[in-house]
């Protein structure tokens, strides 16, 4: 998206849970804070353009708002990337250009993105604006049902109150969710994903797709290994692992060693069985006849040899289809999301932006 205009130094309450139920009270309390939250927002030249977006107005309230929403993110970021302590100046230069410049340029950049998703949600018709005030008036709306439903001693799902913060992710993650749905649903949508690109996507990497598919037969080494006995045993043992042709080789010259053979069916990856879930990742990185690295034990070593594995493809394919396609709606999502915002255009008032200060980003 093209940025224009000169943007200083870049161009780049507790929450309650659910199922509570109050009084009256609850339902006035919550207007009287929204109502506060929206004068807050409103006041002090709020609604001063501060940058258009493809035609619609980007306010310094807005701006401020995704300004406060990713300033811990950057101040978190300034402080590692530059070792930064204490409380941060917005104020002072970390990599020629200052703390206030870097929230400036995030915050357009979110907008960017953020505001595009919104258009081509009104687009779609699953939402009237994309305007910040617009959203401000909802919040309130929404809060002034769920404080409602409160008082009446209805059920309410998730939070009781949402702050602007929550709402606009809760808000923002629906409509994404409702755009992949929309535009992947009929065919020639920009996001449609047919069958053939499905199996394609399989095919190209069916190592990663078939976990869950995949039989190994192994063999197992278990070689007992007290907790007191000299690290230079362990080394030993690995020597002689390495030396080996096969884990067979090893067993007669470790007392009590214990060598077996087992299959295992991948599907139990999927299990809640914590040994199930470490054996595939173990088995899963070896090639046939590779033996694995050492894997501690209570009182044991154990090292596993891959003798061999089948895949069902059939079943593969069937088990991961669903993700395989969910994935590529991910990834069409994305390149669509991107295209539109490279054809956009952004056109930030430098003056406007010049006057936003540290103070309020702090408020």
């Amino acid at each position: 998206m093209k940025r224009t205009g000169t943007p200083r130094g870049t161009t780049g309450a507790p929450r309650r849970t659910a199922f509570l139920i109050f009084g009256a009270c609850v339902a006035l309390t919550a207007l009287i804070v929204t109502g506060v939250t929206l004068l807050g927002h409103r006041g002090s030249g709020g609604g001063t353009r501060i940058a258009t977006l493809d035609g619609h107005p980007v306010t310094r309230d807005e701006l401020l708002f995704h300004m406060r929403r990713l300033a811990p993110t950057v101040q978190n970021e300034l402080r590692n990337a530059y070792g930064l302590g204490g409380t941060l100046d917005w104020n002072a230069k970390a990599g020629g250009r200052t703390a206030l410049q870097r929230l400036e340029s995030r915050a357009l950049d979110e907008i960017e993105r953020d505001k595009t998703v919104l258009v081509v949600a009104e687009e779609q018709g699953l939402v009237d604006s994309v305007d910040h005030a617009d959203f401000l008036t909802e919040l309130a709306k929404e809060n002034e049902s769920r404080a409602e439903a409160v008082a009446a001693g209805r059920t309410v799902y998730g939070v009781t109150e949402f702050s602007p913060d929550e709402y606009y992710s809760h808000r923002l993650t629906e409509l994404t969710t409702g755009l992949k749905k929309r535009l992947g649903a009929e065919a020639g949508g920009p996001l449609k994903v047919t069958d053939v690109e499905v199996r394609h996507a399989f095919d190209s990497d069916r190592d990663a797709w078939s976990a869950n598919a995949t039989t190994y037969t192994y063999t197992r080494l278990v070689v007992p290994m007290p907790a007191d006995a000299p690290s230079e045993r362990a080394t030993r043992l690995q020597r002689r692992v390495s030396a080996a042709e096969r884990l067979a080789d090893v067993v007669p010259g470790e007392p009590g060693a214990r060598l077996t053979t087992a299959t295992y069916d991948g599907g139990g990856a999927t299990s809640l069985n914590a040994h199930d879930q470490d054996l595939t990742t173990v088995l899963g990185g070896l090639r046939t006849g590779e033996v694995s690295a050492p894997v501690p034990g209570t009182g044991q070593i154990t090292y596993y040899e891959l003798d061999g594995k089948r895949v069902d493809e059939d079943k593969a394919f069937a088990a991961y289809s669903q993700r395989i396609r969910q994935s590529l709606v991910e990834e069409k999502f994305d390149q669509y999301l991107q295209r539109r915002i490279d054809d956009g255009d952004i056109d930030v008032d430098s003056a406007a932006l010049g006057a936003i200060n540290a103070e309020d980003v702090q408020q």
